[in-house]
């Protein structure tokens, strides 16, 4: 039944595995947002790769790729466009930004100032940018690869929860295993072998199996009983104590929709309950604000998360 859900996660792995080593657990991730038509943010400490990793994506994809660098001074105008007078015809017209591209990197985003952030609140989340008078589509397949070091607070600004929760997934990257990392060391190691030269070898999937998956994506089952179970996780985080702000509706459609995609890729015809499992770390971890307390106590989204499941009931 999901024979091309699974044949584009494997067509994805083996292009960005030409360029990246050891994030197969990313590139399930990255599936999931494709499908389900999400944005998703990597987080990580600097030199894992991030912009690699989001720039071996875009390439595979394919269609037209931007690159947003955050910083301090960046306006909205220069991620949206302006309006430039053309002295011949006596008009303005509309130059676009590199917003209008199909995948667009905001890499650091969290250098970027609230004003600029909110720019992309729009775009993000209705695929349109509102410019003068003007409503402008953005292409049908647009995606926010986004980039942020959440160890760096110098000349940063933290992401809003309105901007968080418009990200569908949050993929934290991690220092690479022994082995991966001695391979990085090989491959990469050489004066004359960088590492964003191996874009080159990246060739672009078949987009057919990107609208294939999102039809047998929309075949499998939700049971009301797996439903339930999504709305009392949800309903656990707003309650937990050591949370402020718990999972939004958007946040718990994200969870039923990446789940879904997870069916999809083990070839199961319905959802379970450990396909919710599955995603949820990086589905609900970035939507939860922490209780201040429980933020001097140095305790983490990720702890509560795994809280979550085990205190709530799985539906048989």
């Amino acid at each position: 039944m999901s024979s091309a859900i699974r044949q584009l996660r494997e067509s994805l792995g083996q292009q960005l595995g030409r360029v990246v080593i050891g994030v197969e657990a990313a590139v399930d991730a990255l599936v999931i947002a494709l499908i389900a038509r999400g944005h998703v943010l990597v987080q990580g400490v600097p030199g894992l790769g991030k912009t690699l990793f989001a720039k071996a994506l875009a390439r595979s994809l394919g269609g037209e790729f931007k690159r947003i660098q955050g910083t301090a001074d960046l306006m909205p105008s220069d991620i949206i466009g302006v309006h430039v007078f053309h002295e011949t015809a006596r008009s303005f017209a509309f130059r676009p930004g590199p917003l209008f591209a199909d995948v667009v990197l905001v890499d650091e985003i969290n250098r970027a100032g609230p004003k600029t952030q909110s720019a992309l609140l729009e775009a993000m989340e209705e695929r349109q940018v509102s410019v003068e008078r003007s409503v402008l589509a953005l292409p049908a397949d647009f995606i926010v690869l986004a980039t942020q070091n959440p160890r760096e607070f110098e000349g940063t600004f933290p992401l809003p929860e309105s901007q968080l929760d418009r990200f569908m997934l949050r993929v934290d990257m991690s220092y690479p295993p022994r082995a991966a990392e001695s391979e990085i060391l090989t491959r990469y190691g050489g004066v004359l072998t960088p590492a964003h030269a191996a874009l080159e070898a990246v060739d672009v999937i078949d987009r057919s199996l990107l609208e294939r998956s999102r039809v047998l994506t929309e075949e499998i089952h939700v049971s009301a009983a797996l439903a339930a179970y999504v709305l009392d996780l949800a309903a656990a985080s707003r309650e937990h104590p050591r949370v402020a702000l718990g999972l939004s509706t958007r946040g718990a459609l994200a969870l039923v929709r990446a789940a879904r995609v997870a069916a999809g890729m083990r070839s199961g015809e319905f959802v379970t309950p450990d396909d919710v499992k599955q995603v949820a770390p990086w589905i609900v971890s970035h939507r939860l604000v922490m209780a201040p307390e429980a933020t001097l106590e140095g305790a983490s989204d990720a702890e509560v998360v795994q809280a979550l499941h085990a205190t709530t009931p799985v539906p048989r």
